[in-house]
């Protein structure tokens, strides 16, 4: 088999069907996901452990691939022929290799994201600590993209991105942007956010917080002049406070507390949705921080956040269901689809 026309074939294959994700495995025929859906490549041949290999050695250096026979998983990402750029990982699976590629959208504008413009007023902001939270494979990437193309576009300002691996590629225009991928340009995310502080940053793009001592970094980089976007695997804004305060031991809480209450800008919880029409729009909720809020989390009292937000939409806060409710009346998902992505359906169906 003639393994770098074979992932070209699929690659492509993926890129003329509007798929988000390319999936291979030893005994199985290819499958690509649709508009969240699952379709398999049933005219394509089952790949062995063999093409796996084969067609990994066509997109991975030789020693990252040596390296990933040895340690059994690997994340890394490449450019397709200038015109694409995905994000892929490799593991093992009863002793059988599988690969998933994931295609990295092209940078988009906030308003080509249908997300909400205010986003734009955090991107614009000089210092403070901003993440956009949700599921695995719900755009948060994406939705960093566009924040950082809002700076690069409008300021001369110095950003560093941290990533494993790098997936959306810039163009500097008014900015200087140096991309770090963990495991080829610094050890890890913890590293690289320590030397960021004597690099004149002004901008930090964390790809993923993954420890309390990363998390503890960053915070303290919104704290001391610069401005840190970040994400996090969190379903809610109040939830993702809890996550961060409860990753520290009990004698840090009140210390990490008390930072967030007072560098946290805000957050965005986001979902891809299934449109009517086909394709995806995204709902979401989007938290504030004002004095209200940082009082709660001070006195520990996030619970009450959702209320927070249900009641600051005034002040540019949305409510999730408000969201939902929103994107049904403007014919763009089923009813349905609201109550299934809605964490309080009751309170949607008060709503309708």
């Amino acid at each position: 088999m003639n393994y770098k026309a074979k992932i070209e074939e699929l690659i492509l294959n993926v890129i003329r069907e509007g798929a988000s994700d390319l999936h291979l495995g030893a005994n199985r025929v290819p499958a690509i996901r649709v508009a969240g859906e699952l379709i398999f490549l049933v005219k394509h041949p089952i790949f062995t452990n063999e093409d796996i290999i084969g067609i990994l050695g066509e997109v991975l250096p030789k020693v990252k691939l040596d390296k990933f026979m040895e340690s059994q998983e690997s994340d890394f990402s490449f450019d397709f022929r200038g015109e694409a750029r995905l994000r892929g990982n490799a593991f093992f699976q009863k002793g059988l290799i599988c690969v998933v590629f994931r295609l990295v959208p092209k940078v988009k504008t906030i308003a080509e994201l249908h997300l909400p413009p205010i986003i734009a007023d955090f991107a614009r902001k000089k210092q403070g600590f901003f993440l956009v939270v949700g599921p695995v494979g719900q755009g948060k990437s994406t939705t960093l993209s566009a924040m950082i193309d809002v700076i690069n576009n409008e300021q001369a300002r110095n950003i560093i991105t941290i990533e494993d691996p790098i997936e959306h590629v810039y163009v500097p225009n008014k900015s200087i942007i140096s991309q770090r991928e963990v495991g080829i340009d610094t050890k890890d995310f913890h590293v690289a956010l320590k030397s960021v502080f004597r690099e004149d940053v002004n901008v930090i793009m964390v790809g993923e917080m993954r420890t309390p001592e990363t998390i503890a970094t960053a915070v303290t980089a919104a704290e001391t002049g610069h401005l840190v976007l970040s994400t996090l695997h969190t379903n809610n804004a109040s939830q993702t406070i809890d996550r961060i305060i409860d990753s520290f031991p009990g004698d840090q809480q009140d210390q990490i507390r008390t930072q967030i209450a007072s560098s946290l800008l805000g957050i965005l919880s986001q979902r891809l949705l299934p449109r009517i029409t086909g394709g995806l729009i995204p709902a979401f909720e989007l938290l504030i921080n004002n004095n209200a809020v940082s009082n709660l989390i001070r006195e520990k009292r996030t619970h009450e956040i959702d209320v927070v937000i249900e009641t600051g939409m005034e002040s540019g806060m949305i409510d999730l269901n408000h969201s939902l409710i929103e994107l049904v009346r403007a014919g763009e998902i089923a009813i349905e689809t609201a109550y299934q992505c809605s964490l309080n359906p009751k309170g949607l169906e008060r709503m309708i």
